[in-house]
């Protein structure tokens, strides 16, 4: 139901050396606004596809990627569509208006249509005339337009003897049309001359159960058949209508595209097997296949909408269109369709020794094999050269395997990309493979571990770095005790002539310092850590006493037997920290101790603790108290246990 008009050709001749040259495309995937497919042709004049949507009653036109540019509406049941010889016109069969669109493919926009009654479902352009099938069920029958009158004559009744309105399709240039029979499951298929303006039949035969596409070779000798069985794409002479061959495909054809320069797209309505199949003219078996992916709710993958096959004229690209189990329809845009997808797979040993030589081997496998000695590009890319480094190229054996060895002056993760640039046969390709190229262990270390010091002291910390190859560069890291202060980086830089890196910080909590090295092309990553232990601020006061002098070896505070003496302690704050408060009394020379308790500090880290009871009894005795925070039972551990001062006092009458 396509075809190709010799002007488009030679254009496409023309503009395919400077197509050649530029890379290869990815695949792309664009939803389209129908609901339905009737028919695609792709105009390689202005690089627009259109796509007619007979449940819509329109045409969409999109570009070459699949953006759409236009929707042509107004136009109920349209299907089939087709190019004038110079790409300049696009005729399409509208059979709720009994009309043959005419658009003008410059600006996309409809010029006077012809009327042709009866209901036409299909176009194609043979011997000078625009022909078209036509009719209702029951009622098929092929008419013409006179494209070089004036008038555009009209003629009906030109090939009776159809069902329905038939399909219909002719090569470039042709005096041969072909027709096919879609309403009836022998497939019927007839080929007319039309050199005189009146169709001459010429053969007929069955293709198959349920016909739904054919498509004439470029050189009109040929035409194949997409039916739902048999399960292939028979090939039929149009002299005579006797096989001519067969395009293997799968299960269900239901579209078929044949390129300018006879390659062949036979397309099926598959869930489970690839949707269309590419062969070269002629060819046993597929250059390349393409399996649509799942973008709805079925088990299955998206399908070939009926008839939605159309190639770009210079075969770079082939459009189908697809639908999923949601109805949604998407125009794919399959880019070097014509050209076999080359596969490389590349196997390096897991590991390796630096500086001793490994052998990576692999093998290239196409639907058309590289010939023996082509040449792949090879790329060690490692630590040394990140941006990848060529080495000698190696070439293909008979049997698409190749092999080569490598010396790795860099260790740790070495890759060894092996790349083919692709031809005119063959996509390009490329395969890799990771090697753990082992590295020398460097020495690093950081001093301080195990070591206490006082609240807020600040502290020289100085990472030490042994030999490496290249990098001499080092972090120290500082990692306070408690989830609410980050692991932060302290200082970075290069190592001195000693190979030491040093920094000041100030400890406020117990802090977990580490020197990390990030490694080089011959040293591995290594991290050394130290633990420095930081004890809390703690001051403590007694309130309430009538004096202080010192006696019996320290300052003590005098109460009188009436007055209830008050600590006061003032501690480093941390949610939920208490102190621990000790009570001792001076007995024949030793103090004996109460049982220690635990306050709460308050927000601002404050505690008071007053001492009650009936201090006439104490009188002439002599006690002391202490305030101290323990790691752990002080309800956290951000710090290292710290005892405050005794504090010592005594009552009188």
């Amino acid at each position: 139901m396509r075809t190709l008009t010799a002007a488009t050709t030679l254009a496409v001749l023309f503009s395919s050396v400077a197509l050649a040259a530029t890379p290869a495309l990815a695949d792309t995937a664009t939803a389209l606004p129908v609901k339905q497919v009737g028919d695609v042709v792709v105009d390689g004049l202005h690089q627009q596809v259109f796509i007619s949507d007979p449940g819509n009653g329109k045409i969409v036109v999109t570009d070459y990627s699949g953006k759409v540019l236009k929707q042509l509406t107004s136009l109920p049941g349209v299907t089939g569509l087709e190019l004038s010889p110079d790409s300049g016109t696009l005729y399409a069969a509208v059979k709720g208006a009994d009309q043959i669109a005419v658009i003008d493919t410059a600006t996309d926009t409809p010029n006077t249509p012809y009327t042709v009654g009866g209901q036409p479902v299909s176009v194609a352009v043979a011997g000078g005339r625009l022909w078209f099938g036509y009719g209702a069920s029951g009622s098929g029958d092929i008419g013409s337009v006179d494209l070089a009158s004036e008038q555009h004559e009209v003629t009906l009744d030109q090939g009776s003897g159809w069902y329905a309105g038939p399909f219909l399709d002719a090569a470039p240039g042709s005096d041969t049309l072909v027709a096919g029979e879609s309403g009836d499951s022998s497939g019927t298929v007839v080929s007319y001359d039309v050199s005189t303006g009146t169709p001459a039949r010429l053969a007929s035969t069955q293709a198959g159960d349920g016909l739904r596409d054919l498509a004439v070779t470029p050189d009109g000798k040929d035409v194949i058949t997409a039916s739902g069985s048999p399960y292939h794409h028979p090939v039929f002479k149009t002299a005579d209508l006797t096989p001519d061959g067969v395009y293997a495909s799968d299960t269900y054809p239901n579209a078929v595209a044949v390129a300018p320069d006879g390659t062949v797209a036979a397309g099926v309505d598959g869930w489970y097997n690839p949707d269309i199949f590419i062969y070269k003219p002629g060819a046993k078996s597929a250059v390349r296949t393409y399996d649509f992916p799942n973008t709805g709710n079925s088990s299955g993958s998206d399908e070939l909408a009926d008839s939605a096959l159309a190639w770009a004229p210079d075969a770079s690209r082939l459009f189908a269109v697809s639908y999923n189990s949601l109805g949604a329809y998407s125009l794919r845009v399959l880019n070097a369709p014509t050209k076999a997808v080359t596969t490389v797979t590349v196997s390096a040993p897991a590991t390796a020794t630096r500086a001793k030589q490994l052998t990576v081997k692999g093998k290239v496998t196409a639907t058309v094999a590289l010939p023996a000695g082509t040449a792949l590009s090879v790329t060690r890319t490692d630590l040394d050269s990140p941006k990848g480094k060529a080495l000698k190229a190696v070439t293909v054996k008979a049997d698409g395997t190749f092999s080569f060895t490598d010396t790795p002056p860099a260790g740790g993760k070495v890759k060894y990309t092996v790349a083919y640039a692709g031809d005119a046969q063959h996509t390009a390709g490329s395969g890799s493979d990771t090697v753990d190229v082992s590295r020398a262990k460097p020495s690093i270390s950081i001093n301080n571990n195990g070591k206490t010091y006082d609240y807020g002291k600040s502290v020289k910390f100085t990472a030490h770095l042994g030999s490496t190859y290249k990098n001499r560069s080092v972090e120290i890291w500082a990692d306070p005790y408690g989830t609410d202060r980050p692991n932060k980086l302290m200082k970075s830089g290069k190592v001195d002539s000693h190979g030491n890196l040093s920094v000041w910080m100030n400890l406020y909590r117990d802090t977990k310092v580490t020197a990390k090295f990030t490694g080089d092309a011959r040293y591995r990553s290594a991290t050394a850590t130290s633990t420095a232990y930081d004890r809390v601020s703690v001051s403590t006061s007694v309130s309430g006493s009538y004096k202080s002098k010192s006696t019996w070896g320290h300052t003590y505070y005098f109460f009188h037997k009436t007055k209830n003496p008050v600590v006061n302690t003032k501690m480093t704050y941390y949610p939920g920290r208490s102190q621990k408060f000790e009570f001792e009394v001076y007995y024949q020379g030793k103090w004996y101790p109460g049982d220690p308790e635990y306050f709460g500090l308050a927000n601002n880290g404050t505690s008071s603790v007053k001492i009650t009871g009936d201090h006439g009894q104490d009188v002439g005795w002599r006690f002391r108290v202490r305030s101290s925070y323990i790691n752990g039972s002080s309800g956290d551990i951000v710090n290292s246990t710290t005892h405050g001062a005794w504090k010592y006092f005594t009552f009188t009458k």
